[in-house]
């Protein structure tokens, strides 16, 4: 994410549509990447994008600069995209279906990378899915994101504790869907 200078966060914050537009292109790759990370569902990260993108304009002017805009919308993006999931579970029950075809083509070494590639995207998606959103929000801003324990903490606006319990019951769960998957 580019950096963006306070003054850029005070234009928009005060109505000026041209500078808001400057923090959303700055910005919406990284948010739609948080979102999806955590819905696994391209369709509700566009939708989580959008509404965090209505609650950063809408809530810029009380923006008070006590964290960096970075972790102040990575905060909303996790906590909507955390919400919408846990609104949605009950009516989506997605699964990505492994084709093990792929591998046995014959293509070219680009267009193989290619396919590895998605191949991983998918399995990346089917792990994350096994996840409850609380869980998938923490794994995904520390193992995807790179933020240490206490910067999650303060994202999510949990306890340290809470985000190590988390992050432990994903690995564990992970760990026991790779045991699963290598029994014959």
């Amino acid at each position: 994410m580019l950096d963006i200078s306070n003054e850029l966060v005070m234009k928009a914050s005060q109505g000026d549509m041209a500078a808001f537009e400057e923090i959303y292109k700055a910005t919406s790759a990284f948010v739609y990447n948080v979102a999806f990370r955590i819905t696994n569902n391209r369709d509700n990260a566009d939708e989580v994008t959008q509404d965090v993108f209505v609650k950063v304009y809408d809530n810029l002017r009380n923006f008070g600069f006590r964290s960096s805009l970075k972790t102040w919308i990575y905060r909303i993006t996790a906590n909507t995209a955390i919400n919408y999931s846990k609104a949605r579970a009950g009516y989506e029950r997605n699964k990505v279906e492994y084709d093990p075809v792929v591998h046995d083509m014959q293509v070219p070494g680009d267009v193989r990378s290619e396919f590895d590639r998605a191949d991983s995207e998918k399995r990346i998606d089917s792990l994350l899915k096994l996840l409850d959103p609380d869980q998938r929000a923490c794994i995904v801003l520390r193992e995807i994101e790179g933020f240490d324990y206490q910067s999650i903490a303060d994202t999510l606006r949990i306890n340290i504790n809470t985000v190590r319990s988390r992050l432990k019951r994903a690995r564990e769960k992970l760990l026991e869907a790779g045991r699963k998957e290598r029994r014959p």
